[in-house]
């Protein structure tokens, strides 16, 4: 069976050369991560230009999902070499975006004295050191290291959402916003949502004519207002390292559950991130724990899993992403497909616009004759894809084929669980679109002679509405 959930994996350092790009997309990336936290735009804009190189080269849609940075609150850089701080040890944090060492680190946040108060556990590097604020100087703060570890670059540091005075999108989110809109990348992640108004600040155009916007959901904000942040968005992303120093540890696998099932619901792709493989930054095979949380992360739903340090910086990205599709392709083996539709198909996506709810219900009854026939392929012809992607919402055992004549809908269908993303020419003549879509699978490869597929598409190429389902018999 193809592997349905789709893997993000981030370009760095270690991964941007054309060769390691094309072993990439060879051993299953789906889409290609770009971190702007790192790097410069320039650096990220000549990655955008190989990555699609490449991926032509090697006959195969890859999405782009740009990740702005936001309001994060960074340390300066601690240098490539890793940099131990021990448990018991004092460090001092000041306004700086120079140098970090154990003794100083410096924190490119001009609010850091104000908003940060005694008494406060700093998570740095997605909780791999622990501080606690002990004393606040006119200049500094001095903090103790109650969990120690090693960190290198330009780690994170959290400070509760509620307290940072910045806007989301920043205004220099909006500067890299547009140089990368104009180089057409596919995906625009917007970091530390805490509304759906936040999400329509970024200004683009609806996709596919503008990217898709994912919305990171990463403090307690957003999880209070999830359902106006995913009818605002294209998909979502489950940030785990800050929703984890935001909510409580032992309440993050429930958050996780709940954030996924209630944005595939609503029919927006779902990517669960962070810490995934993170061992495999160094090591050649992930933890038992690791491999595990993947698989999880399938059985909860997610459209796709995401890689960070692990490819951007680590060792042997090429085996990163293969174990990853390893470990995802045999987790897809195990889906629960019949309790999870029909689990789904009872929340039903409420919509008060006539032409979703018809969308709605045509994707449930495709769901419904694929299962009672036993049809292994389902092909969905649409033009913004949000056919394609609430056809994924209930999960079929049978392969999607995301048909679409648009191909920045084409590109943005690489995140979409179970599909194969499909370039479609719209014939000529009118009411002629099932059977050209039919005769390109099949032509395709996708498809044989004989075989029964349901067809899900609108009348025509500007139908606002999806309105056909045909099951048809391969010629």
């Amino acid at each position: 069976m193809r592997r349905r959930t789709k893997i993000i994996a981030t370009i760095g350092p270690a991964s941007e050369d054309e060769e390691t790009l094309r072993q990439l997309v060879r051993a299953g990336m789906d889409v290609a991560r770009l971190g702007l936290a790192h790097g410069t735009i320039d650096e990220h804009l000549a990655r955008v230009q190989r990555i699609r190189k490449v991926a032509e080269e090697e006959g195969k849609y890859v999405g782009i999902l740009v990740d702005l940075p936001g309001p994060k609150v960074r340390a300066a850089s601690f240098g490539e070499d890793n940099v131990d701080l021990p448990v018991g040890d004092t460090i001092r944090l000041r306004i700086g975006n120079d140098k970090s060492t154990a003794d100083v680190m410096q924190v490119d946040y001009e609010g850091l004295l104000d908003d940060v108060q005694v008494g406060d556990r700093l998570n740095i590097g997605d909780g791999r050191v622990i501080i606690e604020v002990k004393e606040k100087q006119p200049e500094e703060l001095v903090a103790e290291i109650t969990h120690g570890g090693v960190l290198s670059g330009r780690p994170g540091i959290h400070i509760p959402a509620d307290r940072l005075r910045i806007a989301t999108p920043t205004e220099s989110d909006f500067v890299a916003l547009d140089a990368f809109v104009d180089a057409g990348v596919d995906m625009i992640a917007v970091s530390f949502v805490r509304s759906a108004h936040d999400v329509r600040r970024v200004g683009t155009e609806p996709h596919p004519r503008g990217p898709l916007i994912v919305a990171k959901i990463e403090t307690r904000a957003a999880v209070e207002n999830l359902t106006g942040i995913i009818e605002a968005s294209g998909a979502v992303m489950v940030a785990r390292g800050d929703l984890g120093s935001e909510c409580s540890l032992e309440d993050l696998p429930s958050l996780q559950k709940a954030i996924i099932r209630e944005c595939i619901a609503l029919g927006r792709p779902a990517i669960t991130a962070t810490q995934m493989l993170e061992s495999m930054i160094t090591n050649p095979a992930p933890t038992r724990a690791e491999a595990s949380d993947v698989a999880n992360a399938v059985w909860d739903g997610s459209s796709a899993v995401m890689l960070s340090g692990e490819t951007a910086v680590g060792t042997d990205p090429v085996n990163v992403v293969r174990t990853m599709a390893r470990i995802a392709s045999r987790a897809d083996e195990d889906f629960n497909h019949d309790n999870w539709a029909r689990s789904l198909s009872e929340l039903r996506m409420t919509s008060t616009e006539d032409n979703l709810s018809v969308t709605d219900a045509m994707t449930m009854a495709t769901w419904r004759a694929a299962e009672e026939l036993g049809v292994k392929t389902i092909l969905c012809i649409s033009g913004s894809g949000f056919t394609v992607r609430s056809m994924a919402r209930f999960r079929p055992r049978a392969q999607i084929l995301g048909f679409s004549s648009n191909p920045r809908t084409v590109q943005q269908l690489t995140m979409s669980w179970g599909t194969i993303p499909v370039q479609f020419e719209d014939p000529p003549a009118q009411g002629s679109r099932v059977a050209f879509a039919v005769e390109q699978a099949k032509r395709d490869g996708y498809v044989r002679t004989g075989e029964q597929v349901a067809v899900l598409a609108g009348a025509y190429s500007a139908a606002q509405a999806t309105n056909i389902l045909r099951i048809e018999t391969v010629g």
